[in-house]
């Protein structure tokens, strides 16, 4: 948060040669507000906070939307297909999808409900999920900016969040559903944590 010079009433502003005995007080307000500011802490774009902090975006996106559970997918199908999903996973591979958007295999996996964290600041905390794979789901996401090309681009050991809808389509490979993404969020290879850093990060 940034204050704004302009945000100084006025008529607090001490005159020369006069003594303004109300200054104090018009100015004391600011104290509270500096403090509130020093406390403020933004996760940013990749979490960095000890619970899982959701864009706003995201979070619009994800509030009707069921995390996916690949058992209950598997057993009752039709009522996962066209319903609004959301999951975790870490991106096995990455190939040429329909109309210019990225085909990728997921490796699903859990949100854990504290981040792994190196100290007790927060900006070493870290997004953090389940070591061990759940299912494995194909996404179709038209991928933006740097996730698309560049150094943190979306690839194999990249962390995403997909929300979507599951089709009628499956993989022909593995026969798994595949999701298409209505938005996605993504943590490049080592921006974030699976539970096999406990042993050398703390909550």
């Amino acid at each position: 948060m940034t204050l704004k010079s302009s945000a100084i009433p006025s008529s607090s502003v001490i005159r020369a040669g006069v003594r303004d005995i109300d200054a104090p007080m018009r100015f004391s307000w600011l104290l509270p507000v500096w403090l509130l500011s020093a406390g403020c802490h933004s996760a940013g774009p990749y979490g960095h906070s000890r619970t899982y902090t959701p864009l706003d975006e995201e979070e619009t996106a994800a509030s009707s939307a069921k995390d996916y559970d690949p058992v209950m997918a598997k057993r009752i199908p039709a009522q996962w297909k066209g319903k609004p999903t959301s999951v975790f996973g870490v991106v096995k591979s990455r190939n040429e999808g329909k109309s210019g958007a990225a085909y990728l295999a997921l490796s699903v996996r859990t949100l854990e409900s504290r981040n792994l964290c190196d100290t007790e600041d927060e900006d070493t905390c870290l997004v953090t999920v389940s070591e061990r794979e759940h299912a494995v789901l194909h996404a179709q996401v038209k991928l933006s900016g740097g996730d698309e090309l560049g150094q943190h681009s979306v690839g194999q050991g990249s962390l995403v969040r997909v929300i979507g809808v599951i089709g009628d389509d499956v993989d022909p490979n593995d026969g798994s559903p595949v999701l298409r993404a209505t938005y996605y969020r993504h943590w490049p290879r080592n921006f974030y944590a699976t539970t096999a850093d406990r042993e050398h990060m703390r909550r």
